[in-house]
């Protein structure tokens, strides 16, 4: 069974960082992407930031590029998103995705976490 579990939120000042954990088991790191999106009250879920396995290619979103870095630890089956200089905008549910590829659409993806809350204050 493949579970994600997601972690590292909380409140934040802006300005401030904050590392987010998305740990995996019953997958490993080998093939597809592993995604991360955000979901804001009363917003569409966005898209945020990607990393293939295979290769360890990024992508990022416009709106957080430069702020945002993911990277995954294959040995411990777990990937991070640093977020730097955090905004009161990036407030949301970050919850980590299973995709096929980084190419997917957000919303489908083969397994997903129950997401972490990150709360930024101004």
């Amino acid at each position: 069974e493949v579970q994600l579990v997601e972690s590292g939120g909380g409140l934040v000042q802006a300005g401030g960082s904050l590392r987010l954990s998305c740990a995996a088991s019953g997958f490993t790191f080998d093939a597809g992407a592993i995604g991360w999106f955000r979901q804001a009250p009363g917003k569409e879920p966005e898209g945020v930031s990607c990393i293939m396995n295979s290769d360890g290619t990024t992508y990022y979103a416009a709106s957080v590029k430069g702020r945002f870095t993911i990277s995954s630890d294959n040995a411990k089956n777990t990937v991070y998103l640093q977020i730097n200089n955090l905004k009161p905008e990036d407030t949301a549910v970050y919850v980590c995705g299973v995709y096929g590829s980084c190419h997917d659409p957000q919303n489908e993806y083969d397994y997903v976490g129950q997401g972490t809350q990150v709360t930024v204050s101004s």
